[in-house]
């Protein structure tokens, strides 16, 4: 195939005879205007070919960039399909490394799993199950039972605290009111000081839990349904406090058959969705002062032994009452459209008093 220059130049020539001659067989036409017009018709196919190769240029280097940016991008997924196997395979042995009989390399194998989490934050919900999941293997220890602690119990022990530490580390901040929930499934764990104060939350399962020392679920914020069905607080290293000062529940918050052995403070909570302490026992002081209710609150069977303070920032509007005592009746704060029928035994059942309602059931600021 010939170049397409030979035939410019040939079209060129020609277009520029062509329309010189044509020109000069006019009389009207001089000689010199004759050969400038013929010259601007032969440089326009010159100029007409220029514009055209800067065209093909112009698109063999869009071509070219684009297959550069393809290789690029083939690049860089090949490298996130290495980071993924990498991770996979860390993820994979960390696990089976929290079979292992060293206590020392079961905690490495929990620090690998949450830093794992932090890189990869895809991995964040899984290695939070997988945390959760060995804080409900089966676990005693000889002070739960009054008894003498093995080493082999405190090294457990020591290992459990680090698994629930790191599970604390890895949930956002409360504050985030846009970020990322995550769910935890505590059912039937052995639990020792936990803290997930101000730390947000989808949903918690902590059914049938034994919780050991203190538990502070302060500040957090429950972005999905949180059940504590017959948990139990009892006797650590501390007394068993339970703290859920202004925490935030917006949706369920079940507490039906929890045990709580030692103080429990409700200060400043919400309740946002529907409530229920069915079939709780306080044994110690409940304080509930300044917590609000926006859905029905279920105390059906509710026993309060200690002092008890339940004035409302906002009263359910649906409270269930059937068979509420409270054993120490002196001191109990209770919201202004509650009263205390005196029973037998010197305790008393909560109920709600008979006639109209006060105008706004809010307490004063």
């Amino acid at each position: 195939m010939r170049s397409p220059l030979l035939w410019t130049f040939v079209a060129s020539f020609v277009l520029l005879c062509g329309v010189g001659g044509w020109l000069l067989t006019d009389p009207a036409t001089s000689r010199s205007d004759a050969l400038k017009t013929a010259g601007l018709a032969g440089g326009a196919v010159v100029a007409l070919y220029a514009l055209w190769l800067n065209d093909r240029r112009r698109r063999v280097e869009e071509a070219r960039q684009e297959v550069e940016r393809q290789r690029h991008d083939l690049e860089m997924r090949r490298t996130e399909q290495d980071r993924d196997r990498a991770a996979d395979e860390r993820f994979a042995k960390s696990v089976e490394l929290l079979g292992h009989e060293a206590d020392q390399v079961r905690v490495g194998a929990l620090h690998a799993l949450a830093g794992l989490a932090r890189s990869r934050p895809q991995y964040t919900q899984t290695v939070l199950d997988v945390l959760c999941s060995y804080l409900r293997r089966p676990f005693t220890h000889a002070r739960y039972t009054e008894g003498d602690a093995t080493p082999e119990d405190e090294r457990e022990l020591q290992v459990r605290l680090t698994a629930q530490r790191l599970v604390a580390d890895l949930l956002p901040p409360a504050s985030e009111v846009d970020g990322e929930s995550y769910d935890l499934d505590l059912t039937g764990a052995v639990l020792e000081y936990l803290d997930l104060s101000h730390r947000r939350i989808g949903g918690l399962l902590l059914r049938y839990a034994a919780l050991y020392s203190s538990t502070n679920l302060s500040g957090c914020v429950f972005t999905g349904r949180a059940y504590f069905t017959a948990a139990g607080t009892e006797d650590g290293r501390l007394v068993g406090r339970f703290s859920c000062r202004g925490t935030k529940f917006l949706d369920y918050a079940w507490f039906s058959g929890t045990k709580f052995s030692e103080d429990a403070d409700f200060t400043d909570t919400e309740f946002r969705g529907r409530t229920a302490f069915k079939d709780a026992v306080f044994a110690k002081d409940a304080v509930f002062t300044g917590a609000s209710f926006d859905g029905s609150l279920d105390l059906r069977r509710t026993c309060f032994r200690g002092h008890t303070e339940l004035d409302f920032a906002r009263e359910p509007e649906r409270p269930s009452l059937y068979n509420t005592k409270i054993l120490s009746t002196k001191d109990a704060v209770l919201p202004e459209s509650w009263e205390l029928e005196p029973l037998p035994d010197g305790s008393g059942r909560l109920t709600e008093k008979k006639g109209p309602l006060p105008e706004t059931r809010e307490r004063p600021l």
